[in-house]
């Protein structure tokens, strides 16, 4: 049985765009050598899209962070750097419209795997949305989230939401002492 490695919003908009911020552009590198060792390994690479439109704004997120982002067809859009240059044509990308996908859900609760680990942002709010997903998919499997590889514009929030994994029975791995 295969593991799976899921990589949440990794998007130039949240890397060096509308809503990003510097932490979130030094996972580039620790991401994409994860990546590589999943593929070395023959295990599963995912990825997450926040995915909006031009009615962003008009929406019920867009009321509350009114900060155009993640626009379908636009660099914004795209995944950011090295990243988005080891997406593989065999890889599952899954289009989101709100902080976690239902889509990668239902897949996952069809597709079993030996174990799921998460890595990306922003780590209070899609990484914690998917990872609980990934935990309710798959109650039985290993779930992790390696916090060297996830980040936050808010640095408390982001270990805050790391507590709340851990008390969820999602492994964190990778934290700062």
């Amino acid at each position: 049985m295969k593991k799976c490695l899921i990589v949440v919003d990794y998007q130039n908009d949240f890397v060096s765009g509308s809503l990003g911020f510097p932490e979130a552009a030094t996972l580039e590198d620790r991401i994409a050598h994860k990546i590589r060792s999943y593929r070395d390994s023959g295990d599963e690479v995912m990825f997450t899209f926040d995915t909006h439109n031009s009615t962003y704004l008009m929406s019920r997120e867009g009321r509350r962070l009114p900060v155009p982002h993640c626009i379908g067809g636009t660099e914004g859009h795209k995944l950011y750097g090295k990243v988005g240059e080891a997406v593989s044509e065999d890889d599952w990308c899954f289009i989101t419209y709100t902080f976690g996908s239902d889509a990668l859900y239902d897949f996952l609760k069809q597709n079993q795997f030996r174990s799921i680990e998460l890595v990306g942002v922003v780590t209070n709010i899609c990484v914690i949305s998917n990872a609980v997903l990934a935990r309710t998919a798959q109650p039985e499997t290993d779930v992790f989230v390696d916090a060297s590889c996830c980040a936050s514009n808010d640095p408390c929030l982001g270990e805050k939401a790391l507590d709340v994994m851990e008390s969820l029975h999602i492994d964190v791995t990778g934290r700062k002492d």
